[in-house]
């Protein structure tokens, strides 16, 4: 809260819920796939950041052909794979200008979407069992705070006021998750709806149709809205 980037004052939440059996075997297959072809090994960690400024390894996709063609493609494995998006927007500049002392725009988020995700696993019939968030570390003294706020949302502190069955797992940077990848990957798009709704927004047109919606996706006049997507104050 204490830097706000006038271009982009949002901090983004993104939880990206996976079924185990098509995770293993269809999207991180179509992920490593995509490692090989455009840099020979699997060992590259796609963070949005380096690709957006040209860093390290992606400092070949100063060539802009290259860097459309691979967008495209990585658009493509995005598209393709199935997983349910719960995301929070928090904007922070209304955050500051509607509260003296504003609270954490991560627990805030994080209370919304493990709210949203304990409803989506009933509807699953998976509620009683444990199911593990991977997050990734920023920090000793952040990741201690956030372990805190965690458990203390599944021990009852939420807006349902029951005992959550989630579990944290800290995963470093380096590490190579395709899932922790995923959500890094789709965060931005959806922040920029937020940030500037005006600007075009290829790949936030792929991600509307995996938002958790109500009554499900397929009823007809579902939406994501205030369910699968929280904005934070409400505009």
């Amino acid at each position: 809260m204490a830097n706000l980037d006038p271009n982009y004052p949002v901090f983004v939440l993104a939880f990206c819920v996976f079924h185990k059996g098509h995770y293993t075997r269809k999207v991180v297959a179509d992920i490593e796939d995509l490692k090989f072809q455009y840099f020979g090994h699997d060992l590259i960690v796609l963070h949005e950041n380096e690709i957006l400024k040209g860093k390290g390894e992606f400092k070949r996709f100063n060539n802009l052909n290259l860097r459309n063609q691979f967008m495209t493609d990585l658009t493509n494995v995005i598209d393709g794979s199935k997983f349910i998006l719960i995301s929070c927007v928090i904007d922070k500049t209304q955050l500051k200008a509607r509260h003296a002392n504003p609270a954490n725009p991560y627990h805030i988020a994080l209370g919304f979407c493990l709210e949203t995700l304990f409803e989506f696993l009933g509807e699953k019939n998976q509620q009683h069992l444990t199911t593990h968030v991977v997050v990734e570390r920023r920090g000793k003294k952040e990741d201690d705070e956030l372990e805190l706020e965690f458990r203390r949302m599944c021990d009852g502190a939420n807006k349902l006021e029951i005992p959550l069955p989630f579990d944290i797992v800290f995963a470093d940077k380096k590490v190579n998750s395709t899932g922790l990848q995923l959500a890094d990957l789709v965060a931005r798009p959806v922040g920029l709806t937020v940030a500037r709704p005006g600007q075009q927004n290829r790949a936030f047109e792929v991600l509307k149709k995996k938002f958790y919606c109500s009554g499900g996706r397929e009823q007809v006049g579902a939406g994501y809205e205030n369910w699968g997507l929280k904005i934070y104050p409400t505009p």
